[in-house]
C-alpha cells in the first residue's frame, strides 16, 4: 500500500486541530504540526496551540519543541519533518499533518523553491529601510515589483517581505517567478483536506477565539515575553499588538481590536494561498467527520 500524508489546511480558527485528532484516532496514527508559530514553547495561548487534553488525545510532533531564542527556518523544518515522516511511515501507512502556515505545508508536501544567490548588501539595505522608513514602505515597493507575492505572502511579516524584495531586486525578476519550479520528489502521496466557511463565519470565529485567548491569560503571556519582543518569532499577530499596549502606545481595547483585524487579514491570505492547492478536498467546517473520512478513504484507494 502507498504511504499517505493527509494534510489538513484552512484559515485560522476553522477547526483544523479538532479534525486532525479525529482523523488521527480513526487511522490510529500520529500528527505533525506545520504551524510555524506553535513550534515555540513560550508561545502557547496566542498561537492557539493544542491543549494538554488535545495533545494527550493523539501523539503530536513539532509542538513547543523550540525556544523563541532559537533560529528555526522553514528549511530546517522541511528536513526535520521529512526525517520524522520517514520514521512514522515505517509503522503507519497514514500520517496526519495540520497547520495554517502555507509555506511550511508546501515545504513538506512539495519541497522548497530554489532561489539564486543575491548580493547580501541588498538585505542590509532593506533592513535599514525597515528601520528608517517602516514596513509600509517595503510593502509598497513589493507591490510594485511583484504584485503576486504582495497578495500571497505574509505581508505583515517583515522577514518575508524583505526575502521577497531581495530576490526581486537581486535578480530583476519577480520573487513569484521562482516558485514551484522542479520540486523534489516525495516517497509518499499527499491527500489535502481543506476546511472552509463563509467569510463572515470565519471572521466571527476569529473574533471569538481572540476573546477566549484574552480570558485565558494572553496578556500575562505577552507581559512575560516583553524583554524578547524584538525577536523574529514574536513579530506576529496577537503578540505585537499587545506589546504596543504594554509600551503605552495603545489602549487595551484598541490592541485587542487590532489582533482581531490582523487575524482576519491573516485568514484571508491563508485562503488565497491554500486555494491554489491542486486536488484538495474542500469541506465546510461543519461537515460530519464520517463524510470526510469516507471521502479520504475513497481517494486513497484510487
Amino acid at each position: 500500500m502507498s504511504k499517505f500524508l493527509i494534510s489538513i489546511i484552512g484559515p485560522t480558527a476553522i477547526g483544523k486541530t479538532a479534525l486532525s485528532i479525529k482523523l488521527a484516532n480513526h487511522f490510529n496514527t500520529e500528527i505533525i504540526s506545520a504551524d510555524s508559530r506553535q513550534f515555540f514553547k513560550e508561545m502557547q495561548i496566542g498561537t492557539a496551540a493544542p491543549s494538554p487534553e488535545e495533545l494527550a488525545a493523539a501523539r503530536h510532533h513539532f509542538i513547543h519543541h523550540k525556544s523563541i531564542q532559537e533560529n528555526y527556518s522553514v528549511g530546517s523544518f522541511e528536513k526535520d519533518a521529512l526525517s520524522c515522516l520517514e520514521t512514522l511511515f515505517k509503522t503507519h501507512d497514514i500520517v496526519i499533518m495540520v497547520g495554517g502556515s502555507g509555506l511550511y505545508v508546501d515545504a513538506v508536501t512539495k519541497g522548497l523553491d530554489d532561489f539564486p544567490d543575491v548580493d547580501p548588501s541588498i538585505r542590509t539595505t532593506l533592513n535599514n529601510d525597515l528601520e528608517t522608513k517602516g514596513l509600509t514602505h517595503l510593502q509598497t515597493q513589493l507591490k510594485t515589483l511583484d504584485p503576486i507575492s504582495y497578495n500571497t505572502i505574509a505581508i505583515d511579516n517583515p522577514h518575508r517581505v524583505i526575502r521577497a524584495l531581495e530576490i526581486c531586486i537581486g535578480t530583476e525578476q519577480p520573487y513569484s517567478s521562482f516558485l514551484n519550479k522542479g520540486k523534489n520528489k516525495r516517497s509518499f502521496k499527499t491527500l489535502t483536506v481543506g476546511l472552509t466557511a463563509d467569510r463572515e463565519i470565519i471572521y466571527n470565529r476569529i473574533n471569538r477565539r481572540v476573546d477566549i485567548m484574552m480570558d485565558e491569560g494572553l496578556l500575562d503571556e505577552v507581559q512575560q515575553l516583553l524583554p524578547y519582543k524584538d525577536l523574529n518569532a514574536l513579530n506576529t499577530v496577537g503578540y505585537k499588538e499587545l506589546f504596543n499596549y504594554l509600551d503605552g502606545e495603545w489602549d487595551l481595547e484598541f490592541a485587542v481590536s487590532e489582533i482581531k483585524k490582523n487575524s482576519r487579514r491573516f485568514a484571508k491570505r491563508q485562503l488565497t494561498w491554500f486555494k491554489k492547492t491542486e486536488n484538495a478536498l474542500w469541506f465546510d467546517y461543519q461537515t460530519d467527520v464520517k463524510k470526510i473520512i469516507t471521502d479520504c478513504e475513497e481517494h486513497m484507494r484510487r
